[in-house]
């Protein structure tokens, strides 16, 4: 599994979809006989429906959709009692645990920043502890000059200086070489995930998201667009 993405065939639709500013109670996405508005693709999408139903009966995908779906419930307690009320009861590193183990996974590997080296080796610890064998490369690895990448001086963070760019090429490279059966990513920049994805062979999870400013909680900025970060949703960026 991993490496090459497959895309269906793009079909000729009167809409873009806009599923975030669905607005409908009774989704069709959710519901039986459910109702969407005109930007549905679960509605609208009944060429790639067919062609996802197909990829999902491929052994290797069927089974791991299987399995991360029995994690996902397996992440909430109560889920017998009526009324139902939502309860989760895991961090995501208890997930990645029990779903690494029941896709019978030996090998984990970690690409993590070098800013969050104290949150690798901690997360080192605890995969070891659980039985498994852990490989992690940090970002800097190979030691290439941002140069390389045709930045200028003022491009750089420490002007004036040397400095290693991150390298998630190479660190996808180091654990494609090393066989890992699963990758967590530890706080890589954006874009340097992006790029951590298209060249992993094997398929890949993220722990933490980097955001440097929020505690690498991401979400904060969103959760305060009405208060500390609207700037966000009422002036330009650029």
């Amino acid at each position: 599994m991993g490496g090459k993405k497959i895309s269906a065939k793009k079909n000729n639709k009167k809409q873009n979809p806009q599923c975030a500013l669905c607005s409908i109670k009774n989704r069709a996405c959710e519901v039986k006989d459910g109702s969407g508005p005109a930007f549905c693709p679960t509605l609208d999408n009944k060429d790639t429906k067919k062609f996802v139903k197909n990829e999902y009966k491929k052994p290797d995908i069927r089974e791991f959709a299987r399995e991360a779906s029995i994690q996902e419930a397996e992440c909430y307690s109560n889920r017998n009692i009526k009324p139902y009320v939502l309860h989760p009861v895991k961090p995501r590193v208890q997930e990645i645990c029990e779903f690494a183990n029941k896709m019978s996974y030996k090998k984990l590997g970690i690409a993590f920043c070098s800013g969050l080296r104290n949150e690798a080796l901690v997360l080192t610890k605890i995969f070891k502890h659980q039985g498994f064998e852990v490989v992690s490369v940090v970002c800097k690895v190979g030691c290439m000059p941002k140069e390389d990448l045709g930045l200028k001086e003022e491009e750089k963070i420490m002007i004036g200086e040397f400095e290693s760019m991150c390298n998630p090429i190479m660190q996808a490279a180091v654990l494609n070489q090393e066989k890992t059966d699963f990758n967590i990513i530890v706080g890589l920049c954006v874009g340097h995930d992006s790029l951590f994805f298209k060249y992993s062979e094997a398929l890949t999870t993220v722990l933490i998201a980097k955001d440097r400013v929020l505690g690498h909680n991401p979400a904060g900025a969103i959760y305060t667009t009405e208060s500390y970060y609207a700037r966000l949703i009422k002036t330009d960026l650029f």
